[in-house]
């Protein structure tokens, strides 16, 4: 274990059980935090747990469906019941399904604004309270790139992301008082199971890595490291913001 900046804080992560929410959840456990992992696979909660403890650090899991509102609760009042308040939390559970706009049905646009957006506001409230109590949160939101420029298709997936950026912007200035952060990040295309299938096509990965700057992916560590520096002392004055992780993707045009 190094660099133990997080010491007895008390961290949620969604969508813990692989990709960005694994590196994050490890980082966090990496710099002393208690972390508690929450995804809906209990087999992918399982590694990333084993994989904290084998390294010396503190976790529990849930397994859990972030848009099952009496399921979030539960899971935050054992959480604080047994760890204590809340003091970092990142919503990171997300998921698109890429199509135009005209061939969604409208349980499909629910579902994404439910995964995307609303299930991180219920999350931001259900913990809000332990914050306020001690003076002290950090909470991260996992938006997108997609939620600050258009792309071809995902339209709800981009108003669901915009909207968490939105979202971030008034929480921080209304839970700003209570000395609680609240930030977003907008990663281009981060190399993960969930965007593998769409990179793995050499032709669309060429033109990704064209529009990139700094022509390579992004990894789930990338994110990780600005997570934990959102997390830390040194981030303290900056709230309400999006911060874009995107090799200069959103600061470049042909």
């Amino acid at each position: 274990m190094t660099d133990p900046v997080l010491d007895d804080v008390v961290a949620v992560v969604t969508g813990a059980s692989r990709g960005i929410g694994e590196a994050v959840a490890v980082a966090l456990a990496e710099r002393g935090a208690n972390v508690l992992l929450v995804a809906r696979g209990e087999e992918g909660l399982a590694r990333v747990a084993a994989r904290i403890e084998e390294a010396g650090g503190a976790c529990s899991t849930v397994p859990l469906d972030v848009t099952d509102r009496d399921g979030a609760r539960d899971a935050i009042e054992e959480w604080t019941a047994a760890a204590g308040p809340v003091g970092v939390l990142v919503n990171n559970a997300g998921t698109n399904v890429r199509k135009k706009a005209e061939d969604y049905a409208l349980d499909e646009w629910d579902a994404l604004i439910d995964v995307n957006l609303t299930a991180a506001f219920h999350w931001s409230r259900l913990v809000f309270p332990g914050m306020r109590a001690q003076g002290f949160g950090r909470i991260v939101n996992v938006a997108s790139v997609s939620g600050l420029v258009a792309l071809p298709t995902g339209a709800p997936y981009a108003a669901a992301k915009a909207g968490l950026i939105a979202l971030t912007r008034n929480l921080a200035r209304e839970w700003g008082p209570a000395g609680v952060t609240v930030n977003a990040l907008a990663p281009w295309y981060v190399r993960t199971e969930l965007t593998e299938p769409v990179l793995a096509n050499p032709p669309y990965l060429e033109r990704v890595l064209a529009a990139t700057p700094s022509r390579r992916l992004g990894t789930p560590e990338d994110v990780a490291a600005v997570v934990l520096f959102l997390c830390s002392p040194g981030a303290s004055w900056i709230n309400g913001t999006c911060l874009p992780l995107d090799g200069g993707f959103t600061s470049s045009a042909l």
